[in-house]
């Protein structure tokens, strides 16, 4: 996809949403990081509703941690893996309490540094709690880069540094918000809603007629 077309892209993508942000509730960057450590393999509704009494609850390290693994695990019993979650995010109140103060890190490093958080996880909160230019590639990023040209890539590390270099400066921050939407709820795994989408005719998916 050439620079103008990648210009346009997103300059659509901006009318349609302005302010782009996650669907994922939370307060404070630790509950978000919290959010985004439950959000893996997990729908970011079924999240939503377990964190509400969870936040709470418990809206602090301390006193998340101080519920322990087992009470943890009763708020996030319908999330996928919740019992290797409970036991992550327990461990990362933990870290965070004992070597950062209780407060979330701004640094990539001290990030993957805590249980359950990985490369996305840190750049999700890199991006929305701190407004770091990050893109998490989760799978409809990397869908979505890929099937409009726009940073194709065959693994979510090669979509990430392609789209770093293809989104333009002045999207960059906001190039992981829009991307994720336009990928839940337009450029969908299953069928493609070609005919509603907003950057089709400088998509270069080859079956615009809809479909994976």
């Amino acid at each position: 996809m050439n620079a103008a077309h990648r210009i346009a892209l997103f300059e659509r993508l901006k009318a349609a949403n302005p302010a782009p942000t996650t669907e994922l509730e939370y307060a404070t960057p630790f509950q978000l990081l919290v959010a985004v450590i439950l959000s893996a393999q997990a729908t970011d509704k079924s999240v939503n509703t377990a964190t509400r009494q969870l936040f709470a609850d418990a809206p602090t390290p301390q006193a998340l941690f101080d519920l322990g693994e087992e009470r943890l695990a009763g708020y996030i019993k319908h999330i996928g893996l919740y019992r290797a979650k409970s036991k992550n995010v327990i461990a990362t109140c933990h870290l965070l309490l004992e070597r950062h103060g209780g407060e979330v890190p701004r640094t990539r490093e001290a990030l993957e540094a805590l249980p359950g958080v990985g490369r996305k996880t840190a750049n999700v909160v890199l991006n929305t709690a701190f407004g770091e230019p990050t893109i998490a590639v989760d799978t409809h990023i990397f869908r979505v880069a890929n099937r409009t040209g726009l940073a194709p890539g065959k693994t979510p590390l090669a979509v990430e540094l392609g789209l770093l270099e293809a989104v333009p400066p002045a999207y960059r921050k906001d190039a992981h918000h829009w991307l994720i939407l336009h990928g839940r709820y337009v450029c969908k795994a299953r069928k493609a809603e070609c005919a509603h989408c907003v950057i089709a005719d400088f998509c270069e998916y080859p079956d615009k007629s809809g479909g994976a």
